[in-house]
């Protein structure tokens, strides 16, 4: 069952009972600790959630990180054996520059991005001229310029994929925007700045904003799924089956329930 932002169900899956090896090593109960990383609510809520519901033989460490690069490279490295803190168009696109071999091994929420601004009621009300922030990263800039192509605030080169365009395909501005990228960790102060920002709901919720309240436009597209992340060659561990059946568990699920009542989520 696929709920408005969370993709999903309760479930469960079977874990072999093999050799137990992980980052953490095993201690003198014979016990392997997983190290996950993640960045802010509500992943870090959901990698305790899971941590609550790990079988037995494994535990996890939550490993917190302050951007979305250093788990990446962490996890490339082979120093954490999971990371929780993107979703999969982030990921290829680190793997993509990086050389790197990240996986994506388990969906686990949906989430809505939006744009803001502080004066505007309305997308359709971005006067010429204005000044629109968009995100650095390939990504989030084709979901971003997608969603104002959607409105019709821009076009874009229709040959390009749907989510995949970059500034160099948009063919029509009749509004004269000016567009300035960002990393995301500074659109919080952007919003202070630009008639108009794309934000996370994660970034946005410590403004106080919601992206169904206050967002001038959202979208939530299942492929932008918050995603439990690994490395290729330890996509099909038993370690990496654990943490999946952890981040598909009851207690996560209440977490994501809790998450639900809140306007910013």
């Amino acid at each position: 069952m696929i709920t408005r932002r969370f993709l999903l169900p309760v479930s469960s899956l079977a874990v072999a009972a093999l050799a137990l090896t992980g980052c953490g090593g095993g201690g003198a109960d014979d016990t392997t600790t997983l190290q996950v990383a993640a960045a802010t609510p509500p992943m870090t809520n959901i990698v305790e959630a899971a941590s609550e519901a790990i079988g037995d033989g494994y535990e996890i460490e939550m490993v917190e990180v302050a951007d979305y690069v250093q788990p990446n490279v962490m996890l490339e490295a082979g120093e954490i054996d999971a990371n929780f803190v993107q979703h999969v168009p982030f990921m290829e696109q680190f793997n993509e520059s990086n050389d790197a071999s990240l996986v994506g091994v388990q969906p686990v929420y949906l989430t809505a991005v939006a744009f803001y601004s502080q004066d505007l009621d309305s997308i359709d009300d971005l006067p010429d001229g204005g000044h629109v922030t968009l995100p650095a990263d390939s990504a989030n800039l084709g979901r971003a310029l997608q969603m104002l192509a959607d409105e019709e605030i821009l076009t874009l080169d229709p040959a390009v994929d749907r989510f995949a365009a970059t500034m160099d395909d948009i063919t029509d501005n009749p509004r004269d925007l000016e567009f300035v990228e960002v990393e995301l960790l500074q659109a919080n102060a952007a919003y202070e700045e630009s008639d108009a920002v794309f934000n996370l709901p994660a970034f946005a919720n410590q403004i106080d904003l919601s992206p169904f309240e206050d967002g001038l436009t959202f979208e939530e597209d299942a492929q932008f799924a918050v995603t439990l992340v690994s490395r290729e060659d330890n996509a099909d561990s038993p370690e990496v089956a654990a943490l999946k059946e952890a981040f598909t568990s009851e207690q996560v699920q209440a977490v994501l329930d809790d998450f639900e009542s809140t306007p910013a989520f």
